[in-house]
């Protein structure tokens, strides 16, 4: 080992000094005085340089050498402590599964179902013993013995031992219990488990025991240990692998410098920090200097005691001294000491020492005239940035203009003004360019101003700057008004004023967007303020070409909104039609994003009926519009029909699946029908039954005359368009009068700071409580619900409830008897004339023999006969066969078919309408009837015409 590591002096340069300074030996450096000459720099640089080798690791007179002898016996500890625990943790657990398995075969073979008869046999060894053999090697273990209460062995692994007396600690097994232990028996050192044999009767007959050696137990362990052993080599050996590679990287890092070199190496620091034509400061933390060179005490004056002190009490200027007090970094920061102009770089210590920053500074007096548009043109990007992010936050013109005028407040002018064309404003195109323009924002640094007020229609005249901006679609700048008079025209006296108060130049630039002239934007100057230079006006034209465009944005969002408010309102109802079925108020409430397409309705029904729907439509403009007055117009021309709910939100989805395939295999991108949901509901004034159906839509609410809320269930189909031509279903109720039907899109229960249930509970709330218009009740539960942010439409429809006076509604019974009619008709003529209509008796006669006898000829029973006495006078003949009649035109030479055809002569309207049992064919006619002598003729003509026999 001594001729190796001699041989490792020879090799490595300098490990003869360092082992001898390790010594304790004189160094030849600490005996020269003086110490110059010195080895130089480069000389030394290239030698600490050169590379260590992997032997130097074995060396502990370096640091790498140290950490890597240190690392090495903690690896070498905590591997052996490894191996060590995992030897005792799987003999542990060998020994715990060998009494786990020994006491599973004990168990299982004293539990086996032929063991007790086998017992009682005249010869249970040989009955047991092939058993007790088989089951062992099954099992695993070394045998399966079984004993007599007396110790008699009848099975054992051994055969020599059975009919032998054994003594063991069989005496709990004998009592009952099963255990486990560990003793020296027949086979030697072992684990027993020893369970007993029980008799139906719950007597123990036998002890059966199961025996594992230690020596097999051990056996299993001593197996695993070559793998063991083998892994822990190598983890050691990469553990030793990684340690050598760290600290041979380590030994790299420090270049195996000894005390000596180190020395040298701050030597020459030294000289380097105080020799440079740099200033070099290192502050610590807080801002207190720690170090400043010869240089750095030269530019910044320092006084002799600096070190030491904050650098915010050196008398510094305050810019430079919070700068280097700050810590952060920074690169060619410009400050001012005392006359003259520093660059400051300022970079953190760490890594290579402890917190703090190193600072340096150079002197670029030169620079000075070149800083002041650095700082400019840094500003200016600023205000741009800036710009772009507080211009167009919202599509409102007006509010746009504001914003450019803000921003250039007085960051680039003392007073700016917007003007645009009036069109521009109402979102239309604007026209061939000119002069006349309103007026749109000033915002300026110190109130009150002398332009022009917000408002105002302004006419520039021919010299003005704005005039000429437009003439020559170029921005104009005036850097002196009082130099010139021209401008002055347009309002001698505001003029004269404006000069009066400091105005004293100003920047004309158009608007233009998209190659459209929008207005106008004023940039003025005021007072000290340095008049506006050419580089200016560059800066002003991308200041407003970033505005124009928004402003252009905003007037094109104000079009659209007025055509899709336009085409909402010329879509939505302008008011409810009249009928007594109910009695009706209504909300509609746009969302801050634009017009949507929520919606509602108010259909009157034959039959003293009303339909009332409400439905949505997702997204928001033009389209959503388009899309509800499309939905709106076919549910109108589907209740013409007379149908239930449930079949005209049937009919609605396969509209909407129609539209959405035909329309969507154009060559146009097509959005789709399919977010659309409506909820119908169809009020009965005779019986009060509410019948409703939904689409996808939230259901009603019902409020009752004493104030209590209650929300039916109601079945919830898809919305429109994916119901697959599947039936919808309906629910019916039956409300009280006066009750109040809320209808309602889910804009009204939408809010981010609750969920659906607490809107609902928060809905009923409001809601609650009686004696309440419609129109209360609307504004309720507007007051109590509206979100803030409301981010969708809202539609709200309260209808109260209303019933038709039973002394207004008659009904009769018809057989099926063609001599039925005439006292049928005899009854509704009296009928008539106690309610005060003997003006329409005769047409309403005519109307109910046609109705009536096509009913008896060509219906079935039951039929029935009512009257309802309403707005108008609506005649009802039902029977139980769905055949619809139909209308048509007879030939000269039919003898019949004229009868439908003078129904829909004197009735305003008829229809037919199917039931769960039939139909209804009804007429409805106006209580006024039509007086004229052709009339009566026509009537005289009729009734002559007519056989007796039918009535």
């Amino acid at each position: 080992m001594s001729v190796f590591l001699g041989h490792l002096r020879r090799v490595l340069p300098g490990s003869a000094k360092r082992a001898s300074a390790a010594s304790g030996a004189p160094r030849s450096e600490d005996r020269q005085e003086p110490r110059e000459p010195q080895e130089h720099p480069q000389a030394w640089a290239s030698r600490v340089r050169k590379p260590q080798r992997l032997s130097s690791l074995l060396s502990a007179r370096s640091v790498a050498g140290e950490v890597f002898l240190l690392q090495l016996v903690v690896v070498v500890l905590l591997v052996a402590a490894a191996v060590v625990a995992l030897v005792v943790q799987a003999r542990s657990d060998a020994m715990l599964d060998a009494r786990h398995r020994t006491l599973a075969a004990a168990g299982t073979f004293a539990e086996s179902p032929g063991i007790v008869p086998a017992l009682r046999s005249p010869d249970p060894s040989a009955v047991l013993q092939p058993s007790a053999q088989a089951a062992r090697k099954i099992a695993g273990v070394d045998g399966i013995n079984v004993y007599t209460l007396d110790g008699v062995t009848i099975t054992h692994s051994d055969p020599r031992q059975i009919g032998k007396r054994v003594v063991g600690p069989f005496s709990r097994a004998a009592a009952g219990k099963s255990f486990t232990e560990t003793f020296k028996g027949s086979l030697g050192q072992s684990v027993v488990s020893a369970v007993p044999v029980k008799d139906p009767q719950g007597r123990v007959i036998a002890v059966v025991a199961s025996p594992v050696t230690v020596s097999n137990v051990q056996s299993m362990v001593n197996r695993q240990l070559p793998v063991v052993i083998g892994t822990a080599a190598l983890v050691l050996a990469l553990s030793a692998g990684g340690t050598a590679l760290v600290s041979r990287r380590l030994l790299r890092r420090t270049h195996g410098l000894g005390p000596a070199e180190m020395t040298r190496m701050y030597e020459h620091h030294d000289a380097v920090l105080h020799a440079v034509r740099e200033g070099v400061l290192i502050v610590g933390v807080g801002g207190r200097l720690l170090l400043a060179n010869d240089e750095a005490r030269r530019l910044l004056e320092l006084p002799a005691d600096a070190e030491g002190r904050p650098v915010t009490e050196l008398g510094l200027e305050e810019g430079i001294a919070t700068s280097i007090a700050s810590g952060r970094s920074a690169t060619d920061e410009l400050h001012t000491a005392a006359d003259r102009l520093l660059a400051v770089n300022i970079r953190p210590t760490a890594p290579f020492g402890q917190a703090g920053t190193v600072v340096t500074l150079r002197d670029t007096t030169e620079l000075r005239a070149l800083s002041g548009r650095a700082e400019v043109a840094h500003e200016r990007l600023k205000l741009l940035y800036d710009a772009g992010v507080r211009i167009g936050t919202t599509l409102d013109v007006e509010r746009t203009a504001g914003e450019l005028a803000e921003v250039a407040v007085p960051r680039f002018a003392d007073i700016a003004s917007v003007d645009l064309l009036d069109p521009v404003l109402h979102g239309d195109e604007p026209p061939e360019p000119g002069t006349e323009m309103r007026r749109t924002a000033v915002v300026a640094a110190q109130n009150p101003h002398p332009l022009y007020p917000v408002g105002e229609l302004i006419r520039f005249v021919p010299t003005s700057p704005m005039a000429i901006g437009v003439e020559g679609e170029h921005a104009v700048r005036v850097a002196d008004l009082r130099g010139t008079r021209d401008w002055m025209a347009q309002d001698p006296a505001r003029s004269q004023r404006m000069l009066d108060q400091g105005v004293h130049s100003v920047i004309a630039v158009p608007l233009r967007a998209r190659g459209v002239l929008l207005g106008m934007a004023g940039f003025w100057r005021v007072g000290p303020s340095p008049a506006f230079e050419e580089e200016d006006v560059s800066f002003a034209e991308e200041l407003t070409a970033r505005a124009a465009l928004s402003i252009d944005n905003a007037r094109r969002f104000t079009r659209e909104h007025t055509m899709a408010v336009t085409l909402q309102r010329s879509l939505l109802p302008r008011g409810v039609p009249d009928q007594s079925a109910v009695e009706v108020a209504h909300r509609y409430l746009p969302a801050q994003a634009g017009v949507g397409g929520d919606w509602f309705d108010v259909i009157p029904l034959p039959g003293a009926r009303v339909a009332l729907v409400v439905g949505d439509v997702v997204g928001h403009g033009l389209h959503a519009a388009a899309t509800m007055g499309r939905l709106r117009t076919a549910m109108h021309n589907f209740s013409t029909l007379d149908l239930p709910a449930d079949e005209l939100l049937s009919h609605l989805d396969e509209l909407v699946a129609h539209i959405d395939t035909d329309e969507g295999a154009g060559e146009q991108e097509w959005q789709g029908l399919t977010g659309a949901t409506c909820l119908c509901a169809v009020y009965d004034s005779v019986s009060g039954q509410v019948t409703a159906a939904t689409a996808g839509h939230p259901g009603l609410a019902v409020v009752h005359p004493d104030g209590t809320v209650s929300f039916p269930e109601l079945a919830v189909s898809p919305p429109l368009g994916l119901g697959a031509g599947m039936p919808m279903e309906t629910a019916t109720v039956t409300v009280p009068e006066g009750a109040q039907l809320v209808l309602f899109t889910d804009g009204l229960l939408e809010n981010s700071d609750r969920d659906v249930d607490a809107a609902l509970a928060v809905l009923g709330a409001a809601l609650a409580g009686p004696a309440r218009t419609p129109e209360e009740t609307c504004a309720a539960v507007i007051g109590a619900m509206l979100p803030s942010g409301q981010s969708d439409d809202i539609a709200l429809l309260v209808a109260r409830t209303r019933r038709l006076d039973p002394d207004r509604i008659a009904e009769w019974e018809v057989r099926s008897d063609p001599a039925a009619v005439s006292p049928v008709r005899n009854a509704c003529a009296r009928r008539l004339a106690e309610w005060g209509l003997e003006d329409i008796a005769f047409t309403t006669e005519l109307i109910l023999s046609e109705l009536i006898t096509n009913a008896v000829r060509y219906g079935s029973q039951p039929i029935r006969v009512r009257l309802l006495y309403d707005r108008s006078l609506v005649c009802e003949v039902s029977d139980g066969s769905s055949t619809s009649p139909h209308l048509r035109r007879a030939e000269d030479t039919d003898e019949g078919g004229r009868g439908l055809f003078l129904v829909a002569q004197f009735a305003e309207r008829w229809g037919t309408r199917y039931t769960d049992r039939g139909k209804i064919i009804w007429s409805e006619q106006a209580l006024q009837a039509e007086s004229s002598a052709d009339g009566e003729d026509l009537g005289a003509a009729l009734l002559a015409a007519w056989d007796d026999e039918p009535f």
